[in-house]
């Protein structure tokens, strides 16, 4: 009997054993590097306001226990301890929380400290339509969510219906998406700009001149475009920056500006791309006719 017992409880402990090992996995982020996670995370912390938003829309927020200064959406995240800006996060405030993963942007500075220290680290740093669909990809499989294929039909069908709503006389419009007023644009190769492509706009800003760049404000007064996105903020002074008055879009009053709320929606590569290319295409059908 003593023997049988003890042959039952080696046999339970090995089926435990194959149990966790048919969990662990390795994950290639955007390095190159290989992360090896006994399981699916359950204490995430994330420092990209994207990456916060991914993990929420694959149904998995409630395992954040961490973020950035700048995640504020959902709701839910603006009640989780923050860690301090993305780019240097406080280290020990991370490492005090016990996360089974750290979810940040290659531009980073603390990503090799936090690897030191044992954590489990994974580089996401969605840049393009493409990127965000494969970001989503990665999540689903870290978190073992099976929602990725689902959430982006959900983006790229809104996308396509905010297309949809803008009406020919606005289409083919020559516009200038400012980022920042530095000023930082929006190219055509950034997410924005292929936002702006599908709905049928002409950016100034050509692929070759990269993603987010920036600019002398004498290429957009050379560029006269017909139409100007630009938050709130940045927008102060637009019309009295040198040469400005004389761009069309400004002597016609053809700009949108966006406040807070709806910039935030409108620079993150993430899950609320629908919803920024519906804000852009209400600027075209309100300014771009």
């Amino acid at each position: 009997m003593k023997l049988r017992r003890i042959s039952s409880m080696f046999a339970a402990i090995g089926l435990s054993l194959c149990a966790l090992a048919a969990h662990a996995f390795d994950v290639v982020d955007e390095r190159g590097t290989t992360v090896s996670l006994p399981q699916p995370p359950q204490r995430i912390v994330s420092l990209l306001p994207s990456l916060t938003e991914s993990v929420c829309a694959l149904g998995a927020c409630e395992r954040l226990v961490g973020v950035d200064n700048y995640s504020n959406s959902p709701a839910a995240v603006r009640a989780l301890p923050q860690m301090g800006g993305g780019i240097e996060p406080s280290v020990e405030a991370i490492v005090a929380l016990r996360p089974d993963a750290v979810l940040l942007a290659k531009s980073s500075r603390v990503t090799q400290r936090l690897e030191a220290l044992g954590l489990k680290v994974l580089v996401l740093e969605p840049k393009s339509h493409a990127d965000v669909q494969r970001v989503l990809d990665k999540l689903d499989q870290v978190l073992g969510t099976h929602e990725a294929p689902r959430v982006w039909r959900v983006i790229d069908a809104s996308v396509s219906a905010a297309a949809q709503s803008v009406p020919a006389s606005a289409r083919g419009k020559r516009v200038y998406f400012e980022v920042n007023s530095t000023p930082y644009a929006a190219g055509e190769s950034s997410f924005i700009g292929e936002t702006l492509t599908r709905l049928g706009m002409k950016n100034i800003v050509p692929a070759k001149l990269g993603p987010f760049p920036k600019l002398n404000p004498e290429y957009v007064v050379r560029a006269n475009p017909d139409l100007i996105m630009v938050s709130v903020r940045s927008a102060q002074g637009l019309e009295q920056r040198p040469g400005w008055g004389g761009i069309r879009a400004v002597r016609e009053g053809r700009i949108c500006r966006f406040d807070a709320l709806q910039s935030d929606v409108l620079v993150r590569p993430g899950p609320r791309m629908d919803e920024a290319a519906r804000l852009m295409a209400q600027c075209l059908v309100d300014k771009g006719q």
